[in-house]
């Protein structure tokens, strides 16, 4: 894991202390970083005018700073913006093989139409995961004013299967769409990836590059929101670039995957299975879409 710099260390730590989780500083490619412009608070998100600090300008007890500023009451800072929340698998899949082992057409090939996904040594399923913290997404971003849709919204059916997925976001016209997962990696790998997809001809091309660019707002956010490491174990910084996912080779919009961690870690999992964690991660995703979607116009 790359070391962060010290000065994001200890404001992480100060933020904390007052009532503020995190301050989200976007991450450039080649591993830099600007001005940050959401801040992950209790509350939800707070937006940071550029030349900011870090810290919003209310935080808890009242305490202002000159340099940053939070939207205005009554003005959502997403209004007129989409996302598609995607949150990975269903509780249904298990025990409906013949259901999700459908294939179905991804662009460049078939696959099975979905999966059971993973979960931790003590049982608690990725699909009750993705969903939870979907949910907690979504009731951020729709705060900040952004209409959101979701894949699915419980967690006791079958799919839908991947291409529908996709569909679901391209009929929505999202500005961003968003897969959650939690991976089930090696047990000695640890860490959160971001997933987006390869430039393929007649299929991502028009995608590729700003689902690139929501990939590295995403990865900024979540590492710096969450505390959790880069994946040690696939990928390559904290991203990995795929052409054999059918819920990224079939949209239209900017997507990406991410893995918030591995289930198989025992590290990770006593994280992915705190509530207060799932709120942190919720929090980490909403404010790299916020940025990235406020960035595309």
């Amino acid at each position: 894991m790359r070391r962060r710099p010290l000065l994001v260390a200890c404001g992480i730590a100060v933020a904390a202390a007052l009532g503020v989780v995190a301050a989200v500083a976007v991450g450039s490619d080649g591993g830099g970083s600007v001005t940050p412009r959401y801040a992950v608070a209790t509350g939800g998100l707070q937006r940071l005018d550029p030349g900011a600090d870090g810290v919003p300008a209310t935080v808890a007890g009242g305490t202002s700073t000159d340099a940053a500023t939070t939207a205005s009451p009554g003005a959502p800072t997403l209004a007129g913006k989409v996302v598609a929340i995607d949150p990975g698998h269903n509780g249904g899949n298990g025990s409906h093989p013949s259901q999700i082992n459908r294939l179905v057409d991804i662009g460049n090939g078939r696959k099975a139409c979905d999966t059971a996904g993973a979960e931790t040594a003590s049982g608690y399923a990725e699909s009750a995961y993705t969903l939870e913290v979907g949910r907690r997404v979504r009731r951020i971003l729709k705060h900040e004013g952004a209409k959101v849709v979701m894949t699915r919204t419980t967690d006791d059916g079958v799919g839908p299967c991947i291409n529908v997925r996709a569909e679901i976001g391209n009929r929505a016209h999202a500005d961003a769409a968003v897969s959650i997962h939690a991976d089930g990696g090696p047990s000695s790998g640890r860490g959160f990836h971001v997933i987006y997809p390869t430039p393929l001809p007649g299929l991502t091309a028009a995608i590729a590059r700003p689902s690139r660019r929501l990939a590295v707002d995403l990865r900024a956010a979540y590492e710096q929101g969450t505390g959790m490491p880069r994946a040690d174990y696939i990928g390559h910084d904290g991203l990995d670039e795929r052409s054999d996912l059918g819920g990224l080779n079939l949209s239209k919009v900017p997507k990406v995957f991410i893995e918030t961690g591995n289930m198989n870690n025992a590290t990770d999992a006593v994280k992915l299975t705190d509530a207060g964690f799932r709120e942190l991660a919720a929090k980490a995703i909403a404010a790299g879409i916020a940025r990235f979607v406020e960035g595309s116009g």
